[in-house]
């Protein structure tokens, strides 16, 4: 399984734009942002941020946002995104195996769109637990066994998507069955080894995907 670097990405800003403000993808990224506690007057860190959407829900509530990816070309639409607002906002070009961050820098780590993706998902997992604070809080979101692009494309009927949402959706589902797909007993596992606790799994999109929150001990 290759690594995918920022270029692979660069041509797909508009695209990943389009898909975060869908019906379907906004509605998880708000379900994650309340699943992962209050976010007034604390550090966010995105892992992955894309165009900045998800970061944008706290521009007059966080004391900070960091964003960072792969792609150049992405920080660049995060920039527009979040600009304003009441939240120092730091947005920077990184790699998700070595995170430009000290240790138990941030409140808040999130991940939408990266850790599946990831040839070794563990490193990048290692690097999201080692900036986030005692007490911190890890959220993400991966598809399920579940998800496929047939079970995508049957949730979309039942739900009577079309056009760039249905796109979008079987999109994100065929790009899935390549890389990596979760049950909540392996993200048990990956993360319990870690040392996070409280451990809860929000199934999503009739249960092809999973919002996962966690508390870092230590």
């Amino acid at each position: 399984m290759r690594k995918m670097s920022g270029t692979d990405f660069d041509d797909l800003v508009d695209f990943f734009d389009k898909m975060a403000q869908t019906n379907w993808l906004s509605t998880i990224h708000d379900q994650l942002k309340d699943l992962s506690g209050r976010w007034r007057n604390k550090t966010i860190l995105d892992i992955g941020c894309g165009t900045g959407r998800l970061l944008e829900r706290g521009k007059e509530e966080a004391r900070e946002l960091i964003g960072i990816d792969l792609s150049h070309e992405m920080v660049e639409k995060s920039c527009s995104v979040l600009e304003g607002g009441r939240a120092k906002t730091r947005l920077l070009v990184g790699d998700a195996y070595s995170l430009p961050l000290r240790e138990k820098q941030v409140d808040i780590a999130v991940s939408t769109c990266v850790m599946f993706l990831l040839p070794e998902p563990q490193k990048g997992l290692n690097e999201m637990v080692r900036v986030v604070k005692p007490a911190g809080v890890v959220a993400m979101l991966n598809p399920s066994p579940k998800m496929s692009p047939g079970e995508a494309a049957s949730y979309a009927n039942l739900v009577k998507m079309s056009g760039f949402e249905r796109e979008s959706l079987l999109a994100w589902s065929n790009v899935s069955t390549k890389r990596h797909r979760y049950s909540d007993e392996e993200l048990n596992g990956l993360l319990m080894d870690l040392g996070l606790k409280n451990i809860r799994h929000t199934h999503v999109l009739d249960g092809l995907a999973t919002i996962t929150v966690a508390e870092n001990r230590f």
